[in-house]
């Protein structure tokens, strides 16, 4: 999924990269053909301005001239075939605009009416011509103007009125091959028109840093398009090699929390502590509970069967160790030894209270597993003894730099097997200093004191013999599991509809105990 969508996203950038760049060559093309259009536009009005004001000059100050003072100089078209004869102004602003068309490739220029003289052709005209000579003897004080473009090329064709001055209605009335012998001074005669095309790059190289600049960036941005999917693959190759490392290093550290308690594992992993040979003395609750008579046990069974009880059996205690906060310190072939305090605490009295907690909801459990094994054939299944105690230890990293192991050790560690020993099936006993915490919690009774190597104290143990409701009342709890006995008694735990038939149940038994 993180590959998809990184492979999307480079694919947006390098489109983004894309348009960007073809985006700037286009803002180029649309300026030139706008400078382009504006360039053609102000050089059809110079022209226009320039030969009409030849024409009218040498209407005024030429033409004028000659016919205010009759003489052999005549003013006529044909001049040409006629000796020492001038042009007419319509026909010098025809020669004119040829000049010019004829030294200016891209410039045409026309002048023309819809009243030809009568020995000359008509003219032909556009639509555009047509419809501008007609809007311009509607009003003759505009000019028009069309643009036409082609993807290379621009054309502005400009139309301005030839108007009719007093000399030249004096002539057009009294020609005799003028067709209209009415003008008057003002109208409009016909149109001169200059048409200027020009291909749009002709403008290009007027912007030659410009696209220089343009030919860099389109380099540097086709090698960073480049080097962006280079670089997209290369981070897609290295992310597919750590997903694959993440995925061995996480099915690894779950192998590996197998081995570990859960808080162990956790304080590891997430760096709260370093995998070193250390260890710190802290005030422990020790829990050591084992299997009475597994040895005996194991020799009525087969491996199969022992092997299959016994895992059974570490899991529910795990598991309710886990529940209470305990650290799963070792199996010991049936025995167990969970502590509370590190490497996480809640304070010595919780911690204390935590475990005995835990010892209880054990000893629960171990009954119902015993009916179900007794269910499945086994007549004689576990009875767990459990001892614990609260004292300081040496907790921490033990072994060398090769193999270590995260574990407790001290005196009273071993205490607190020794009160496992002491303990019948069934039966919890705790030391004074592990009483001293729970004690307004459970009802307990002083066992005969004991001695042990490496403590120099007396030893007090208490049998825990009930537990304490929040009301303060004590909760009987009867255990006893024999050749045909298997009894578990919580009065806590029975529901008060149910308790006349469980009375009916007891009476029952004990009569049959008794032989009635």
């Amino acid at each position: 999924m993180k590959k998809t969508h990184s492979a999307r996203t480079s694919f947006v950038l390098v489109v983004l990269v894309l348009l960007l760049l073809a985006g700037l060559p286009l803002a180029v093309w649309l300026d030139l053909s706008n400078l382009a259009d504006a360039n053609l536009r102000r050089q059809a009005r110079d022209l226009n301005s320039i030969i009409s004001s030849v024409r009218g000059y040498y209407g005024a100050n030429v033409v004028g001239r000659v016919l205010a003072s009759p003489g052999t100089t005549k003013v006529v078209h044909n001049y040409q075939d006629i000796p020492g004869a001038i042009p007419i102004p319509a026909t010098l602003s025809l020669e004119l605009g040829k000049v010019i068309s004829e030294q200016q490739n891209n410039i045409n220029y026309r002048f023309v009416s819809d009243y030809p003289f009568k020995n000359r052709p008509p003219h032909a005209l556009d639509p555009f011509e047509t419809s501008a000579l007609s809007a311009l003897r509607q009003n003759s004080n505009q000019q028009l103007a069309q643009v036409s473009a082609t993807l290379f090329s621009d054309q502005v064709r400009l139309i301005a009125p030839v108007l009719m001055g007093q000399a030249c209605v004096n002539c057009h009335n009294s020609h005799p091959e003028s067709p209209k012998t009415d003008w008057k001074v003002g109208e409009v005669r016909g149109i001169q028109e200059i048409a200027i095309a020009q291909p749009i790059g002709n403008n290009i190289f007027a912007f030659k840093y410009l696209l220089a600049y343009f030919v860099l960036v389109a380099t540097v941005g086709t090698l960073f398009t480049l080097l962006q999917r280079r670089q997209a693959a290369i981070i897609n190759g290295m992310n597919l090699e750590l997903e694959t490392a993440n995925e061995f290093l996480a099915s690894l550290s779950t192998k590996i929390s197998r081995y570990l308690s859960p808080q162990i594992y956790k304080s590891i992993f997430s760096g709260q502590k370093d995998v070193t040979i250390s260890t710190e003395r802290k005030k422990l609750t020790i829990f050591f509970s084992d299997i009475k008579d597994f040895t005996a046990t194991t020799e009525r069974l087969q491996p199969e069967q022992i092997t299959q009880l016994l895992n059974e059996y570490f899991t529910e205690m795990s598991g309710i160790a886990l529940a209470h906060g305990g650290t799963v310190d070792k199996f010991v072939g049936d025995a167990m030894l969970v502590f509370f305090g590190d490497p996480e605490t809640k304070g010595d009295a919780e911690d204390a209270k935590a475990c005995l907690r835990m010892a209880i909801e054990m000893q629960h459990r171990i009954a119902s597993l015993n009916a179900k094994w007794r269910g499945s054939g086994i007549e004689h299944p576990f009875r767990v003894r459990m001892g614990i105690n609260t004292g300081f230890c040496n907790v921490g990293n033990f072994g060398s730099n090769d193999r270590m192991d995260y574990t407790i050790i001290g005196a009273e560690a071993n205490l607190a097997a020794r009160l496992q020993s002491i303990a019948e099936p069934g039966q919890i006993v705790i030391s004074y200093e592990t009483y001293a915490f729970v004690r307004d919690t459970v009802v307990a009774r002083a066992l005969p004191p004991i001695t042990m190597k490496g403590i120099s104290r007396e030893v007090i143990p208490y049998l825990v013999s009930g537990v304490l409701d929040a009301t303060g009342k004590n909760v009987q709890v009867f255990s006893e599991h024999m050749t045909g006995l298997d009894f578990y008694f919580n009065a806590s735990m029975i529901d008060t509809a149910k308790a006349p038939h469980i009375r009916e149940i007891l009476q029952g038994a004990l009569k049959a105990l008794d032989g009635g």
